[in-house]
Formats: C-alpha cells, sequence, structure tokens
C-alpha cells in the first residue's frame, strides 16, 4: 500500500490491522449498534446530529437506559439543531438511569425558526467498550428503515473492530469529556485525532489500514477535502463518489475534471429525488462544466439519498458525515474514515453499482440550453465555488457550548 492515495498526508494517522464491515441503510446499522449496546461492559459513546423520539430513538433509549443501570458508563452527544424535540419525560427517563446526556450548541427558537444553523456538529460516531466503533451517515431516526416509504434515506456507514478503535475512542471521548475536557469543546479546540497514537498491543482484526479524518473549525478545517483531492488527483482507473449534498469548492471541482480528462472514469451519483428541492437546483448548476470534462454523472431516483461515500481505483475508499458542500467543507464539524483495502473497496463498488442501476444518467440533452442568463449564472457559480472557502470563513464563529441535559 506504499502508493496508495493519501497514505502520504503529513496530519494523518494510519492505523493497520482492522477489519472494517460495510452496513447499508438502518437495516444493517441499527441491530449491529444495538447488539453492540446491549454486550457492552463498560463504557458506550454515541454522537449524533439528530436523534427523534421515534421507533428507532425509542428502541436506543432504551438500549442505553438498560447499560446505563447495569453499570455501564453511556455518554450520549446530540446536535441542538439537528435534535431539538425531544421530550422532558424521554430526556429524564435517562438521566435517571444514568446516561450522560449533551447537546452541543442548543440555541433557542424564534416564531417556531431555529436559528443556529452555522457549525454544526455534523459527526455521527458509535464506541463501546474501547472494542468496536461504527462511523458514517446514519442518524437515529426512523427514516434510515426502508419501511418509512418513499422518503426513507439510502445511506452507509461501518463497523470498525481493531487498533483504530482505541483512536476513534479517544477522540469521541474527549468530545463528551466533562471539567477541563468540555472546556476545550466550549472552545472549539478539539484534540486532533493524529495526536492520538492507537497502542501497538491492541489486537489486530484484520487487513485493512484505516485513518480517522476529522474537520472542525480550528485546526482541521480542510483535512477531510484534502483527502478526497489527493485521492481524486492520483486516481487512475476509476473515481466513485456518491454524495447527497454535492456543491464543492473549485479545486475539488477540477481535481474531477481534470481526472476525467486524463481518462480516469469519473462517476458521480447525487440525488434526484432531494428531500430538500434546493439541493439539485444547486447541484445542477455545475453539471455542464463537469459533462463538458467528461464527468459522467447519475441522478439517484428511489428516494432521498443521504450517502457520503467515495472510492477510487481499487483501494481506497472513504465513508463518513461528510457532504460535498459548504455546510459540510466549512462549517460543521464531521468525521469520515479513510480506508485502505481491495476487499472493502471492492464491497462498496458492488454496492454503489447495484444503486446505480436505480439512476438515471444525466446527459448534456437532458439540461437547459444555453443562454446568456445561463452564461451569467455560470460566471457567478464559477467564482463563487473559486472563493467561497476563503470568506466562509468570516462567517460567525462563535465558541459553541456543550450543556447537559437532564439531572
Amino acid at each position: 500500500m506504499k502508493n496508495a492515495p493519501t497514505r502520504g498526508l503529513a496530519r494523518s494517522r494510519w492505523v493497520p490491522g482492522n477489519r472494517v464491515s460495510l452496513l447499508e441503510n438502518g437495516e444493517e446499522f441499527f441491530p449491529r449498534v444495538f447488539e453492540a449496546v446491549e454486550h457492552a461492559q463498560h463504557e458506550v459513546i454515541i454522537e449524533t446530529f439528530i436523534l427523534y423520539e421515534d421507533k428507532v430513538g425509542t428502541q436506543l433509549h432504551a438500549c442505553l437506559c438498560a447499560a446505563a443501570r447495569r453499570g455501564v458508563r453511556v455518554d450520549l452527544l446530540i446536535d441542538g439543531f439537528g435534535s431539538p424535540d425531544l421530550s422532558g419525560a424521554f430526556i429524564e427517563e435517562m438521566a435517571s438511569a444514568g446516561v450522560r446526556l449533551r447537546v452541543f450548541d442548543p440555541g433557542h427558537s424564534i416564531l417556531g425558526q431555529r436559528l443556529n444553523l452555522l457549525r454544526r456538529m455534523h459527526r455521527k460516531i458509535v464506541v463501546v467498550d474501547d472494542a468496536c466503533a461504527f462511523v458514517g451517515g446514519i442518524n437515529f431516526s426512523a427514516d434510515q428503515l426502508l419501511d418509512f416509504g418513499d422518503t426513507a434515506k439510502q445511506d452507509y456507514a461501518v463497523e470498525l473492530n481493531g487498533p483504530i478503535v482505541q483512536l476513534i475512542h479517544r477522540f469521541a471521548a474527549h468530545a463528551v469529556a466533562a471539567g477541563k475536557k468540555a472546556q476545550a469543546v466550549r472552545n472549539h479546540r478539539p484534540g486532533p485525532p493524529e495526536h492520538q497514537r492507537a497502542s501497538s498491543g491492541h489486537a489486530r482484526a484484520g487487513e485493512a489500514e484505516v485513518c480517522l479524518v476529522t474537520r472542525d473549525n480550528w485546526r482541521h478545517t480542510n483535512d477531510i477535502e484534502r483527502h478526497y483531492r489527493v485521492a481524486i488527483r492520483s486516481a487512475r482507473q476509476r473515481v466513485v463518489i456518491a454524495n447527497a449534498y454535492f456543491f464543492p469548492g473549485y479545486r475539488l471541482v477540477q481535481d474531477m475534471r481534470n481526472a476525467a480528462r486524463r481518462g480516469v472514469d469519473v462517476r458521480l451519483i447525487l440525488q434526484g429525488e432531494p428531500d430538500i428541492p434546493i439541493v439539485r437546483v444547486a447541484a445542477r448548476m455545475l453539471y455542464h462544466h463537469l459533462l463538458l470534462a467528461g464527468v459522467s454523472i447519475f441522478e439517484y431516483c428511489e428516494r432521498p439519498m443521504h450517502a457520503k461515500v467515495a472510492l477510487t481505483d481499487d483501494c481506497w475508499s472513504t465513508v463518513g458525515s461528510s457532504n460535498l458542500d459548504p455546510l459540510s467543507l466549512a462549517l460543521n464539524l464531521e468525521a469520515n474514515v479513510v480506508v485502505h483495502d481491495p476487499a472493502f473497496n471492492r464491497a462498496l463498488f458492488e454496492r454503489l453499482e447495484h444503486m446505480n442501476r436505480s439512476c438515471k444518467r444525466i446527459e448534456a440533452a437532458d439540461l437547459d440550453k444555453w443562454s446568456s442568463w445561463r452564461l451569467v449564472r455560470s460566471f457567478v457559480v464559477f467564482h463563487l465555488l473559486r472563493w467561497y472557502p476563503s470568506w466562509i470563513a468570516w462567517l460567525p464563529r462563535h465558541a459553541p457550548r456543550v450543556t447537559p441535559l437532564g439531572r
């Protein structure tokens, strides 16, 4: 793996000897998480953007309460924007059982509108007993299950075993810790994962080399984007990106165009039935620019696609919480794992190929004809993409609060 893309990024810590299992949708993800929590002996840490008080949230609630009552240390961190409506009874029962529930930057609503939109805790991480971890894009809500109906989300996560779990555990424990560590979170300066070395004595579980890559608003503002860019620039055969909210910066778009021009099969799988209509409008502003360079674009039309995954060639893959849009790339707190492993790359490629069968391929003829307005709009979008990573950093950067809930 010496020549694997992103292998030499200076601020990354690569941990060998791991097993990585791909989990698709809530049907595969929730049973594995709930089973791990039910067998926890010492500690459970969960970070999630969304926790709803529906059948999934209720099941998680029961698992966490049961674990806490049998003496397991349970920490749950939710986001104040993504999880605003938990009832007092739901919170109080967890607190009474011993679950330590905290909310990231709770904020307040005015006339029913939540105003704390910027700089959210968008990570989805589960760690159980420093023995297994889950990272991905799946929230704890019933809309991640296929029986939710036409608006059920298509998404992915991974289960990890091996030495990387210790590193993920240290990162997650820091985010939910009390006292001085909580103050570090409030100051928006989380301990960088690359400074947390996995123990060489931690048992090997497989052949995958894994890196935890995070984005924050202090020291690691573009780490996830850098991994994407290096992987795309290094690709020689294929690049497949399935991403829910697609409006990346100029440099990332140019890397995709350049890869396609040198003969790489570059495929984008984007939303055809978005849960937020403006998402498709924004992405389609880039279609002409990408198609002209030879990038293939597919829209997933079965239901909303919430995926945040990618692969290049036959070794590099990433799964996580980060979209390729301004919120994820320049504002939110995110977490991805990057995996160097041919077997996992192949498994992810097969899943994406299956999903691609439900996609519509976008051709230039499907798009609106060129006009003076389209020319002006393309010019504006071009320069917006080119400069937004610089000016978006000037948006309000308040020190977020991690607030305990319940007793």
